[in-house]
This record gives structure tokens, sequence and C-alpha cells, in this order.
């Protein structure tokens, strides 16, 4: 990868920019919380060819949300399974506004060739 190619990736929010020391800092957590998300499958960390954790900005908002709940008393497996049910409904929601969108561009068309 060149200089040209990093700088690239500055805005990309998957890229695993991250270590665990720093996502930790970056969270105000410690690094066995990060662990233990990764244990419960709510992020899965992309590996540096030395092996060590690296987090990109994406993992980093869905920790800082698993986060809030286990500061307010959820346990950390409970945490992880809000967290991804909240992602899916946020995604099937998404998917929904698309479908609606399409379907109100394509009914005057509809209109027309039934008149």
């Amino acid at each position: 990868m060149t200089a040209d190619d990093s700088f690239g990736r500055l805005d990309d929010d998957d890229f695993p920019a991250y270590t665990m020391g720093r996502a930790a800092d970056m969270l105000g957590t410690t690094q066995s919380f990060l662990r233990a998300i990764g244990e419960h499958r709510l992020i899965t960390p992309l590996r540096s060819p030395g092996g060590h954790r690296r987090y990109s900005r994406y993992q980093l908002r869905i920790a800082a949300r698993a986060r809030e709940l286990v500061d307010q008393g959820t346990p950390v497996e409970a945490a992880c399974r809000i967290v991804i049910l909240e992602d899916r409904l946020q995604e099937a929601q998404r998917v929904n506004a698309e479908h609606r969108q399409a379907a109100t561009a394509a009914a005057p068309a509809r209109r027309r060739a039934a008149a």
C-alpha cells in the first residue's frame, strides 16, 4: 500500500485503523471490555500482520453503544444482543424506506400506463 492509498482510507468507516489500546482509550473503557464484546460476537476486529486486534470507527461506535448499556447496568452479553438487534432494526428501516421511495417514484408511471 502506498501513502496515496493510505490517505484515501482516512474517511473509510470500515478501515481498521485503531489498536486495541487506542480503541479502549477512545471509549474510556478497558481492553478486557473490548475482548468481552468480541467474545459475544458484537464486533470482530481485524488482525494486523502481527496478530494484533485493529478496530474501525464503525466498530468503535458499536462498542460505545454497548458500553452505554453496560454503564446503565445491563450485563455485557445482553448489551451485545441489544446492540445487534438495534443494528438489524436500523438496517430494516433503511431498506423499507428505500422500497417506499421506489414505490412512490413508480406510482406516476403506473397511472400513466393505466390511462
